[in-house]
């Protein structure tokens, strides 16, 4: 599935290439792999559109809150984890491209061994970025256990963001791969800012006060405590602009959909949906 989306991107760059030089050979302007996907580039981000005749069939055209509610009955659908099952989805889901036997850690950006997953120094352990702490839901099945925002991280710079909002500046972490951190938020490293952005607004949209959870909003602070709030949302809006879904965050979207949850972030299908609803 991966090789097949860089097709896919190659495809339209090339196309996109012949038309600004004037160019009209059929093999420049048309493609095989985009008989069937439909992909529109922007300055900031890339919106696929190989799920809109059907997962995202109910949501396309609405804007606003009639977006985020339909948006949330879809995504809804999905099936559960358990909290150990969770180690070894992460292992597939965040698996190094280049090496099979490691995953990537989010914050670090390090390749590690997939063995090496626990609680110890140099260990990586199962970080939830949105804070389990934020709306009290800890470990339990639903918001506890859901991959789209659970990724492996380094014990001890997991420990370093512990339960902080995200937010721009502070000093430098160290072995944390060009995060930030002060008192009261977290910057992630510049690669992954977008990431962290879309699995927080894909938080706020799937946990809306049922399953007994806690309704999980954006707001526009930081130091949010046990509230069920995550900020900033400035911040976060821009970090969404800045870094777009990558091939990385794509596949791994395509891998919890089809092995594991089998519901999907539609922000990284549709990081333009992030400004419609918010």
């Amino acid at each position: 599935m991966l090789a097949i989306r860089t097709r896919r991107r190659k495809a339209v760059v090339l196309a996109t290439a012949a038309v600004l030089a004037g160019l009209t050979a059929p093999s420049l302007t048309a493609s095989p792999a985009t008989a069937t996907t439909t992909t529109t580039t922007t300055n900031t981000a890339t919106t696929n559109t190989d799920y809109d005749d059907t997962y995202y069939k109910d949501a396309i055209g609405k804007t606003g809150a009639s977006l985020k509610s339909s948006l949330h009955t879809i995504i809804s659908d999905q099936t559960k984890l358990s909290y150990s099952a969770v180690w070894d989805a992460l292992k597939a889901t965040d698996e190094d491209p280049d090496n099979s036997g490691n995953v990537i850690l989010l914050y670090s950006g390090v390749s590690r061994s997939k063995s090496l997953n626990g609680g110890d120094t140099g260990d990586w352990n199962r970080e939830h970025v949105w804070a389990k702490s934020h709306g009290d839901f800890g470990t339990s099945t639903g918001p506890g256990t859901d991959i789209h925002h659970l990724r492996p991280s380094d014990v001890r710079v997991n420990s370093v963001r512990g339960n902080k909002d995200f937010d721009n500046g502070g000093s430098a972490v160290s072995g944390g791969g060009g995060s930030l951190t002060d008192s009261d938020s977290f910057e992630p490293r510049d690669a992954v800012k977008g990431d962290v952005a879309r699995m927080i607004f894909y938080m706020a949209v799937r946990y809306e006060g049922g399953d007994g959870f806690a309704d999980l909003e954006v707001n526009g602070q930081v130091d949010n405590g046990s509230n069920p709030y995550i900020g900033k949302l400035s911040v976060l809006k821009a970090w969404n602009d800045e870094d777009p879904p990558d091939a990385f965050e794509e596949h791994r979207n395509q891998v919890v959909y089809d092995d594991y949850q089998h519901n999907r972030n539609p922000f990284i299908d549709h990081p333009e949906w992030v400004e419609s609803i918010w």
